[in-house]
């Protein structure tokens, strides 16, 4: 077989049978250039540099070049419609978002069931809901979506945000909510940012000076928040904190107190620790007052009584505490621990007069209810085990809602009774899925230095361990997220087909706090793989799968797990799914928001050992010629300002150019599209039927394991 080729197997009718069609498909050829980087006396080869640059002919050419080849081996798997029709039937349901109340109006998120983008709807007494914002009508193509809403304390004026194309840059609309009437020039740049307002007078907001050219090839490392008033032209917004060599910062927030009393302020120069300024706001010659000074920990204002802070830090706690101090002297020296650090992690929020404290016990949502006091009034009873959100209003709510889900249920609401603690089914979705049919357990495995890592798997019951399920194994693995159990309609119909889906808590995420997110970065990043890898082998020493019957799946960072994990063990799995990965560890701080992750990896200019460790893993630069990797799919947007394509782009040339057998290795590059947020429905459909299409075709199959779902289907 020539370079540049592989074979697709057609298979005559059912897998295992022996008769085959051999169809010659070729790569698209991607040329080389002579760029040569020298780190610490090593010369490190770039041949594909001139992908990074995303508006060039060339690139715009190769991309176009590498959909057609992609898509032309999709459209030959046998099955990619159908499985398109079921995830189109499984999806359209209807779907509610948590009320919450404003003003005089209650709002909530809707979606009829197969409508690209949320609608928000508004109810006032008992009259009938009204549509408030349609994002669907925002653009044509229904790429334009909404990325923020936010009140006034009264409700009387609203503040969205939206996205264009996928991007993390931003504009702003403020809406006047009785007659829903555009009251202010569109503001333009936000990024990485919310809008918090002071009374109704104007609202905070961040933003970066836009790069001139191409955004994805630019870095945005100072980070500045600024202040709008109400009927004044945007160039002349207050600069409120950053722009200067002392407040160069990558990241920085701004917050108002509930009782609009103090301005909030949060700067970091990575993803990790953050200093905590407050401004008292009824001081007209208030100053910024320094509440932690370094970058050492996290630490955010939940609320305030009076001048009494309600702060949440993990400063010596890393699995969280909340302390208080006075606003006066609100340094740390000065705190007083209120709720203290237990051996679980700690996510507050608070509503209806309370502070509600959820704990994640094995990735598993625990909730408890205290007073401003900090006693404990009551624990929260769940509806099951799963992941519980919302449990937050304002100081006057009675009631609020929250929302339930674990792997095998759909979202469910709840309305919850802040007084008594008496909570009632709000809604539940009708779906055609019987979630009573599937089970989850969760297992304990050891990773290659023994510790437990733990992973839950969730499939059809009944489920034969024989080493033969089509089995998906999802990670992430970093910056202190953490997996919890939620419900996915892609998985439903993954595990309709007999697929298992199993999900591990790899170190690098938050399951167990700073110290279990601390084990994975840097050069502690090995041990995300490894843990990675021991979950593959525990589910096939166990029989759930098989290598021939396994396929890995991960984004953005979880992309780069998938790359790594490939590339060290391309023995493993069947599949290799990452999407929107970071793939070249040696220039990824070089683009957009890149150098803000550096607190979990490091860079390549910090010292040579650190070069030299990224360089052992980064997927680029450990694709090696005549190595048989598994049948891979690469994902990504054309339009990504944050994991900026070329990651992928490069790291498809170095798979295409080395491949050694008939597995195919191809990068699917969704147009006017970024990193995921606010994608049509209509779009990850296609695209859901194109992975799970590719995955099980790359199996062996040649029809779906379960073609009864599709009978009642209705074009």
């Amino acid at each position: 077989m020539l370079p540049g080729q592989f074979v697709v197997l057609l298979i005559s009718s059912c897998k295992n049978e022996s008769k085959q069609e051999h169809i010659i498909v070729n790569y698209p050829v991607t040329a080389k250039v002579d760029t040569v980087d020298t780190y610490f006396g090593t010369e490190v080869k770039d041949p594909y540099r001139w992908l990074e640059d995303d508006r060039s002919i060339e690139t715009e050419a190769w991309v176009k070049d590498q959909n057609k080849t992609t898509f032309g081996y999709l459209e030959k798997i046998p099955f990619r419609n159908d499985l398109k029709n079921r995830l189109e039937k499984l999806w359209n349901y209807e779907k509610l978002g948590s009320p919450r109340k404003r003003g005089n109006y209650t709002y909530f998120y809707k979606n009829d069931g197969l409508q690209n983008q949320y609608v928000v709807y508004r109810k006032k007494d008992e009259k009938e809901p009204e549509v408030f914002l349609d994002p669907n009508t925002f653009s044509e193509d229904g790429t334009t979506s909404l990325s923020g809403l936010n009140f006034t304390k009264d409700g009387s004026l609203a503040a969205y945000l939206i996205s264009e194309g996928g991007s993390d840059w931003r504009k702003a609309i403020v809406l006047n909510v009785v007659t829903k009437e555009i009251i202010e020039d569109t503001l333009v740049d936000l990024k990485f940012s919310g809008v918090s307002w002071k009374g109704n007078e104007g609202f905070y907001y961040s933003s970066y000076d836009k790069p001139k050219g191409s955004e994805l090839s630019a870095k945005t490392d100072q980070h500045k928040v600024y202040y709008h008033k109400l009927g004044t032209p945007q160039k002349t917004d207050a600069l409120i904190y950053g722009g200067t060599p002392l407040e160069k910062h990558r990241y920085i927030g701004a917050s108002v107190t509930e009782d609009n009393n103090y301005l909030v302020i949060s700067a970091s120069i990575s993803t990790s620790g953050n200093k905590l300024f407050i401004r008292d706001l009824k001081d007209p010659n208030g100053l910024l007052i320094p509440v932690v000074e370094d970058t050492e920990s996290d630490n955010y204002v939940i609320d305030n009584v009076g001048s009494k802070l309600y702060i949440v830090t993990n400063r010596n706690a890393p699995n969280q505490k909340i302390v208080t101090v006075d606003a006066k002297n609100p340094q740390q020296e000065n705190w007083i621990d209120f709720i203290p650090e237990t051996e679980n992690v700690l996510s507050p929020n608070t509503g209806g007069g309370y502070i509600f404290t959820e704990y994640m016990v094995d990735a598993i949502s625990n909730v408890f209810q205290y007073d401003y006091d900090g006693k404990l009034v009551r624990e929260v009873q769940l509806p099951g085990l799963g992941s519980a959100s919302g449990f937050g209003g304002e100081k006057e709510d009675k009631e609020f809602y929250f929302s339930f889900t674990n792997y095998n249920t759909p979202g469910s609401t709840y309305k919850y009774n802040v007084e008594n603690g008496s909570c009632e089914l709000y809604w539940k979705p009708e779906i055609d899925f019987k979630p009573e049919d599937y089970e989850s357990k969760q297992v304990f495995y050891p990773s290659k230095d023994g510790t437990k890592i733990p992973m839950i798997i969730t499939y059809k019951k009944g489920l034969k361990l024989n080493g033969k399920n089509p089995t998906i194994l999802y990670g992430y693995g970093g910056f202190n997220v953490s997996l919890t159990p939620s419900f996915s309609i892609t998985n439903a119909v993954w595990m309709e087909q007999g697929g298992v889906y199993a999900v591990s808590n790899l170190r690098g995420g938050g399951e167990y706090g700073k110290k279990w997110h601390d084990a994975g970065i840097k050069t502690q990043k090995q041990n995300v793989f490894d843990d990675f890898i021991a979950a593959a082998e525990y589910l096939i020493a166990n029989k759930y799968t098989s290598k021939e019957y396994l396929a890995i799946r991960g984004g953005s960072n979880g992309g780069l797990l998938v790359g790594a994990t490939m590339t060290q063990r391309p023995d493993l799995m069947q599949v290799a799914l990452p999407a929107v990965g970071v793939m070249d560890m040696l220039r990824y701080h070089t683009f957009t928001s890149g150098a803000g992750w550096a607190y979990d990896y490091g860079t390549a200019e910090d010292d040579s050992k650190m070069f030299e460790y990224l360089k052992g893993y980064s997927p680029v630069h450990n694709v090696k010629m005549g190595t048989a990797y598994p049948a891979t799919l690469i994902t990504t947007g054309d339009h990504d300002d944050r994991v900026v394509p070329a990651h992928s782009f490069k790291f498809a040339a170095e798979l295409q150019k080395k491949q050694k057998g008939d597995n195919p290795t191809l990068i699917r590059i969704e147009t006017n599209a970024g990193h995921g947020a606010g994608t049509p429905v209509s779009k990850t459909i296609e695209q859901y039927a194109d992975i799970y299409g590719f995955t099980l075709f790359n199996m062996g199959y040649t029809e779906l394991p379960n073609k009864s779902v599709l009978k009642d289907f209705k074009k």
